[in-house]
């Protein structure tokens, strides 16, 4: 079976990556418990995904970075501006809604840069951190067992983002959207909403290998688990201003690379969460940050795509669409919806 495509897009936009420097930076001493000693730059970013990219005649014509859990939003912003990165056209920057002074910090967010489009505090919490061992994300750990999508105080902050003309990129657990999110967010339908990576089905098929080290060859997904991912994406996509971007996608089924069968199952569901929000609301991003196995999996396997493969992979999974639909989901919306000129 092949699985690439003799289509490729002309242009892409990458909607979600990072840049790390736990060495150096001050403001990731949060990040550098987790994440000692590492780089990412954008000579790397250059390196692995617009190099690559470029051979095939594919030209990143802007990307937006999104915050890696720094000490202070603003400190990080003003980190990669002092860069002069050109390709960087937008930024999603951190900022906790709950906090009493978040209008001040939105207003000094907002004063940073021209190219400031929208808000990430990470929520994936189903309890309190278990060492990567359940969806709750080491990030929460900052506010650790509590879900502050559930908190008054960050409704409070959420309603400020549309007075500032930013959106809000939502990054949870599939039973908060289900649980929250939809109500939440169905409060504000003027706030532009963006679900990251997939909204974030948890390992559908298990673990990558089993304990012996052998690939585990299990096909069959677990459909508890997907059960309340389709609940929560089927109403977040009722609401017209949520997006969401396809990414990360070994999160929700780690080394799909090493088989037919898994990828054809991981195709499945990237098609379906397009078919819930239609092509003009779902965005391919890379979410690259240090390799090809921690930008796919989040340390949940040691494979994964490099930029080339996974544009690869994409441009099969979106067999069968019309070309237009595939620069939409490869660079249009992405540059619609973070204003990328």
């Amino acid at each position: 079976m092949t699985t690439s495509s003799s289509y490729y897009p002309k242009e892409v936009v990458d909607p979600h990556h990072h840049f790390i420097d736990t060495v150096n930076n001050t403001f990731q001493t949060f990040l550098s418990q987790f994440a000692a000693n590492v780089t990412c730059l954008p000579a790397d970013y250059t390196r692995d995904v617009i190099e690559p990219l470029a051979k095939v005649g594919v030209k990143m014509i802007a990307s937006v970075h999104v915050e890696a859990m720094p000490d202070c939003g603003v400190e990080e912003v003003k980190w990669v501006e002092q860069m002069k990165v050109a390709y960087v056209k937008a930024y999603v920057a951190s900022a906790n809604l709950t906090d009493d002074n978040i209008e001040v910090q939105l207003q000094e967010l907002v004063g940073t840069t021209s190219k400031l489009r929208g808000i990430r505090w990470i929520l994936d919490c189903v309890g309190k951190f278990e060492n990567g061992n359940t969806a709750t994300h080491v990030a929460t750990t900052r506010h650790d067992g509590i879900c502050l999508l559930k908190a008054p105080e960050f409704e409070r902050g959420l309603a400020l983002l549309e007075k500032y003309n930013l959106s809000f990129d939502l990054q949870c657990a599939p039973i908060q959207l289900v649980e929250t999110a939809a109500t939440l967010f169905g409060r504000y339908p003027s706030l532009k909403v963006c679900i990251d990576h997939m909204g974030k089905p948890r390992t559908v098929l298990g673990d990558d290998l089993l304990p012996c080290g052998s690939v585990n060859p299990n096909v069959v997904m677990d459909e508890a688990e997907l059960k309340v991912w389709r609940a929560g994406m089927t109403a977040m996509a009722k609401l017209p201003n949520v997006h969401v971007k396809l990414s990360m996608l070994g999160y929700t089924l780690p080394g799909w690379m090493r088989t037919k069968q898994r990828q054809e199952l991981l195709k499945s569901l990237v098609r379906e969460t397009i078919e819930l929000f239609g092509v003009n609301r779902c965005m391919v991003a890379w979410n690259w940050h240090v390799n090809s196995a921690v930008s796919d999996a989040d340390n949940l396997s040691q494979v994964g795509p490099d930029a080339l493969e996974l544009l690869e992979k994409f441009c099969w999974f979106f067999e069968g669409y019309s070309d237009e639909d595939k620069d939409r989901l490869f660079a249009g919306t992405a540059k619609e919806f973070y204003r990328i000129g």
